[in-house]
C-alpha cells in the first residue's frame, strides 16, 4: 500500500480511530536519542520539524531551548499544546506543510523524529538541513529501511524509511561534519502492553561555520 502522507492522511492518523492507534502516542515519552545526542549542546534556538504530539519539543523547551515546533496536523498540534500546558514550558506551535513552508530564520538545532511528509525522505532531510544556522546541529531520527520491514504491520512502509547512505548523500561533506551515523534496534511497549520492534537510523551533523 502506498501512503500519500498529505494533510488528510495525518489528520486521520492523529484522530486515532483505533484504541491502539496514534491517539495513544500523545502521552509517549520523548525519543531517547534526543537527550543522548543534544544533551551536551548549549541551548539556543531549535526547530522540531514534524513535531507530532510534541514530546521532543517539550523536552527541548524544558532544557532551555527556544523552540518552534511545526506539524501539518491540527489534531497533533492540539494534543501537543495540551500536553505542554501541564509541563510549564513555552513552545511556539506552527501548523505547516513542511514540503512548502520555510522558516524566516535559521536555527541552532533542527531535529526531526520519524516525520514523513509528502515527499521522498532524503529530499525532506536535505530541505530541513538548509534551515540549520552555520555552526548549528541537524539531528535526524528515522525508520531504518530493512528487508525485514516487509509484511509486518508495525513497520513503516518503504517510502517512510531510509538508510544511512540515503542521509549521507544529502549532506555535503564540504558543508557538514557527521558526528553520529548509527543504526539501532529497540523494543518499545505499546498500548495494551504489546511489544513493538523499532529499527532506527540516527544521524547528527554539524554545519560548518
Amino acid at each position: 500500500m502506498t501512503h500519500g502522507f498529505d494533510k488528510d492522511y495525518w489528520e486521520q492518523h492523529w484522530h486515532g480511530r483505533h484504541g491502539d492507534g496514534p491517539a495513544a502516542m500523545a502521552g509517549s515519552p520523548p525519543n531517547p536519542y534526543l537527550a543522548r545526542e543534544v544533551g551536551g549542546l548549549v541551548p539556543g534556538t531549535a526547530l522540531d520539524a514534524g513535531c507530532g504530539a510534541g514530546a521532543e519539543a517539550i523536552w527541548l523547551a524544558a532544557h532551555g531551548w527556544d523552540v518552534v515546533a511545526a506539524d501539518i496536523s491540527v489534531e497533533a498540534l492540539a494534543r501537543a499544546a495540551e500536553r505542554a500546558t501541564g509541563s510549564d514550558v513555552r513552545v511556539h506551535w506552527v501548523e505547516a506543510d513542511l514540503t512548502a513552508w520555510a522558516p524566516q530564520a535559521q536555527f541552532d538545532l533542527v531535529t526531526t523524529h520519524y516525520a514523513h511528509p509528502a515527499m521522498p525522505q532524503p529530499a525532506f532531510y536535505g530541505r530541513i538541513s538548509e534551515w540549520v544556522a552555520p555552526g548549528g546541529t541537524l539531528l535526524i531520527v528515522g525508520h531504518l529501511h530493512t528487508s525485514a520491514a516487509a509484511g509486518h504491520d508495525h513497520h513503516p512502509p518503504a517510502e517512510a524509511s531510509v538508510t544511512l547512505a540515503d542521509i549521507a548523500a544529502v549532506l555535503d561533506r564540504t558543508r557538514w561534519d557527521i558526528a553520529t551515523a548509527d543504526q539501532h534496534h529497540r523494543t518499545v511497549t505499546g498500548p495494551g502492553g504489546r511489544a513493538h520492534d523499532l529499527h532506527d537510523v540516527v544521524v547528527r551533523a554539524t554545519r560548518h561555520p
